[in-house]
């Protein structure tokens, strides 16, 4: 057997993890010089993440619209998964206050100093934030990778195909095809994950350090505590209550955890969620590619909920403020509106904890105290994300019959080069 047959035949999550481990152990080995000898190669692989990521969208998100047979049945759709949304951003929110209230993470930490790098960050308004989902010039929008423009433009050709019915027939045909070809591509980008992961780690490992977390040691150690929570026993539960078995939608979305956690981006671990949903559990293709990128840019349990509702207690209790009824609800309904309102801003954790501290009248400065210690939470927070944009369409693909259960009951892990188990429903 040729080596790299025998290095493929290793489940996807396996050489994941492996990788992990040895890029933890070289990043300690090494220290520093792990950031300049290995970062390249974790740049390199997400660097090819986002080359495929908006080219798959564009295609995906018009095959998919012009599939779905029109506006009903995209506008039922959306809407269902926008409740989802919010229902699980609220839950979300619940969880980071109850964890930040039994662990105090802002009490007995001692003088902290403002990060040295830390400005107030500058919240555009709903409206501009609403026109700005519309772009002036669609192709600047794909070129500068502008998701939430990218997938209205999609969705506005998609709409314009079912429109004009037959006299387009060959041009949805053309773009299925093209949107087959980018999953193609997208299958031989994620064989690069392990080798990613390890640049990556071993990077963040060697130049990290554990000095730098030990003051706001308790307030690492809640925010994964609540994420946990909120993944193992609020998803769990969801999927439960829907009839399906959680421990097989966490190994069919094992992959794209892995990759969340590994680069804290949504944009990169995107490609690799919708492989996940489509491949390892089951949803219809062209819902997913509807469902996931969407999720991407607005979907963020981690960064838009948990994380400014822990921000909130622990500046709270640092200051020896004591928060009303009326500033925990602020907190909830500023967090659940603002992960919406926000789509699309650049430093999206920043952005809904700065939203968040403003409404409920809390000192901003508490904010900078915790980016010192920022790449290790958001590590955690994206891998919260990104696990919540692959369960909602679970979810609402198990409430619309577009999940294939065969496929999920038998959830791969491995989103390689192999073809899918079966057609999706």
């Amino acid at each position: 057997m040729k080596p790299w047959a025998r290095w493929f035949r290793i489940p996807f999550w396996q050489r994941v993890l492996g990788a992990f481990v040895l890029g933890a152990l070289a990043g300690w080995a090494l220290g520093d010089r792990a950031g300049t000898w290995l970062q390249p190669l974790g740049t390199l692989y997400v660097q090819l993440i986002r080359m495929i990521a908006t080219p798959l969208v564009f295609f995906a998100v018009i095959h998919a619209v012009s599939a779905l047979r029109g506006q009903k049945s995209v506008a039922a759709l959306g809407g269902r998964t926008f409740l989802w949304f919010a229902v699980t951003a609220a839950l979300a929110v619940g969880v980071g206050l109850g964890t930040a209230a039994l662990t105090k993470p802002g009490v007995g930490v001692g003088q902290l100093q403002v990060a040295s790098d830390y400005k107030p960050r500058q919240v555009p308004g709903p409206v501009q934030v609403l026109l700005d989902v519309v772009p002036t010039n669609p192709f600047a929008a794909l070129a500068e990778g502008k998701m939430l423009q990218v997938i209205f433009f999609a969705g506005l050709v998609g709409f314009a195909l079912v429109k004009l019915g037959d006299r387009t027939a060959r041009l949805r045909e053309l773009v299925g095809e093209a949107s087959d070809a980018m999953i193609q591509v997208t299958r031989f980008v994620l064989e690069l994950t392990p080798l990613g992961t390890f640049g990556l780690i071993a990077a963040l490992v060697g130049t990290y350090g554990f000095e730098r977390l030990l003051p706001l040691g308790t307030f690492v150690l809640t925010l994964y505590l609540a994420c946990a929570v909120h993944v193992v026993f609020v998803y769990g539960g969801l999927l439960a209550a829907h009839g399906l078995n959680p421990l097989r939608f966490f190994r069919g979305a094992a992959p794209g955890m892995q990759v969340a956690f590994v680069s804290s981006s949504s944009f990169a671990s995107m490609p690799v969620a919708l492989r996940s949903v489509t491949h390892n559990l089951g949803v219809n293709r062209d819902y997913a590619a509807f469902a996931v990128p969407l999720g991407a840019t607005i979907k963020m349990d981690g960064c838009g909920a948990i994380y400014p509702a822990m921000t909130s207690l622990f500046v709270a209790q640092y200051f020896g403020l004591t928060l009303s009824a009326p500033q925990l609800f602020i907190i909830l309904l500023a967090s659940v509106l603002g992960s919406f309102g926000t789509a699309g801003v650049p430093g999206t954790a920043v952005v809904m904890t700065t939203v968040v501290l403003s409404a409920a009248g809390l000192p901003l400065e508490g904010l900078g105290y915790l980016l010192a210690i920022d790449r290790v939470l958001d590590m955690m927070r994206t891998l919260t994300n990104v696990t919540g944009q692959m369960l909602v369409p679970v979810l609402v693909a198990r409430e619309e019959g577009l999940l294939d259960l065969d496929v999920y009951n038998r959830a791969s892990s491995n989103v390689g080069l192999e073809e899918p188990p079966s057609p999706a429903a």
